[in-house]
């Protein structure tokens, strides 16, 4: 059972090893809230996992530190548990999915752990972790499902509180459910006015099922590019917890994650993963009723694995329409493609790429299909080239 005493206690304990996550005020998130980010993303190990897995370690028996602790991870926990584990002289071993970044598996290894990768997703590691855990006898730290884990990731509301004290909302990504049961139980417990909510990934709404069918429901697959979060299946301690505690959770899909990357990128300076960005993935596109409030976004890691960053970014242009791809069926004749090029320069469109393809099917044999990608402003002004070449009569497919 959940004790506010224990939140203190691990907030104390973790004083000595934490980096203090002071709110940031971002402004340009959602002009009709008032939004702080809390920028987890700035920890230790790039996220808030140090929090729960250095105090569970810590309270482990010394025969149980003496033996070893075993962990699964998509990552943060694994470097969490890693850091913790190998700060008190204490063997680790660690298994993650084959699909988990490379970055996040070699600085797992940097921090003192053995790594396994397992094939699959994070609930395939979590099984592989288990059988491990029979055979060598080592304790086990759960990612989410466990009371000091959830303590010490809601140590986060605990200072949320003291640093907004007028908070109204606080929106936390969700995958397991840890973090937001940590930190719905500590600000309820508290503040019970303070609304929290939850974000999941479309392709891992594991939670969001649970909730809608009042039961753990397990997930045949997840995917998605937030891979902090994508979960088969919630704890049953979270699962409760959030039952109780949490006021709704939605889901965000991956453009608008990629969009909400590219925005703490350009307007805060702020570099987020996938899990991290799709709380304010939430609030950028009003998916939680947040408009007039003074609302706490929870960036909870910032280990995006750099090469597919610039795919990141782009998926957030185009979502954001600063990106665009113009397909027409074009008269195969000389200066057609010009004419082309021209109204979308006239308009202010910066066309940086040009797909000129013969051998497509068209309707007329002497056609061709052309893809212009340009570079544009907003939404408003993708439609305004659009409408304008189709009105000087160009084809759009």
């Amino acid at each position: 059972m959940l004790q506010l005493d224990n939140f203190y206690k691990a907030r104390f304990v973790l004083s000595k090893i934490l980096r203090k996550t002071e709110l940031v005020h971002a402004l340009k998130i959602n002009p009709e809230c008032d939004v702080f980010l809390k920028p987890e993303c700035l920890q230790k190990t790039g996220s808030f996992k140090i929090r729960g897995a250095y105090y569970k370690i810590s309270q482990l028996s010394d025969e149980e530190k003496a033996k070893g602790v075993i962990a699964c991870s998509a990552g943060n926990h694994a470097q969490g548990v890693a850091l913790g584990a190998t700060s008190m002289d204490i063997k680790s071993l660690i298994c993650l999915p084959e699909g988990a970044p490379i970055s996040k598996v070699e600085a797992t290894k940097r921090l003192g752990a053995e790594v396994c990768l397992t094939p699959g997703v994070y609930d395939d590691a979590y099984q592989k972790a288990l059988q491990l855990r029979e055979k060598l006898g080592y304790t086990f730290i759960h990612p989410f499902d466990d009371e000091n884990v959830i303590a010490g990731q809601g140590t986060i509301g605990l200072e949320i509180l003291d640093q907004l004290p007028d908070v109204e909302a606080v929106v936390v990504p969700v995958g397991g459910g840890g973090l937001i049961s940590g930190i719905a139980f500590a600000v309820k417990s508290l503040n019970p006015k303070v609304k929290v909510y939850g974000v999941q990934a479309e392709g891992a709404a594991s939670m969001v099922q649970s909730l809608h069918d009042h039961k753990q429901e397990k997930l045949p697959s997840v995917s998605t590019i937030a891979d902090g979060i994508a979960v088969k299946e919630p704890g049953s301690i979270t699962f409760d917890t959030c039952s109780k505690y949490v006021d709704e959770i939605v889901t965000v899909s991956e453009d608008e994650i990629c969009a909400a990357i590219l925005r703490l990128i350009e307007s805060e300076k702020m570099i987020a993963e996938g899990a991290g960005a799709a709380s304010v993935a939430a609030v950028m596109y009003n998916k939680v009723p947040v408009k007039g409030k003074k609302i706490i976004c929870v960036v909870s890691g910032g280990n995006i694995d750099v090469t597919i960053l610039n795919r990141v970014i782009n998926r957030g242009l185009a979502k954001s329409g600063r990106l665009c791809a113009i397909d027409l069926e074009l008269d195969d004749q000389p200066g057609k493609l010009v004419d082309v090029c021209s109204v979308i320069a006239q308009l202010g469109g910066n066309i940086i790429s040009v797909h000129h393809e013969r051998t497509a099917t068209c309707k007329k044999v002497n056609a061709c299909i052309l893809r212009v990608t340009a570079e544009t402003k907003n939404m408003e002004h993708i439609e305004e080239i659009k409408k304008t070449l189709q009105d000087k009569g160009f084809n759009l497919i």
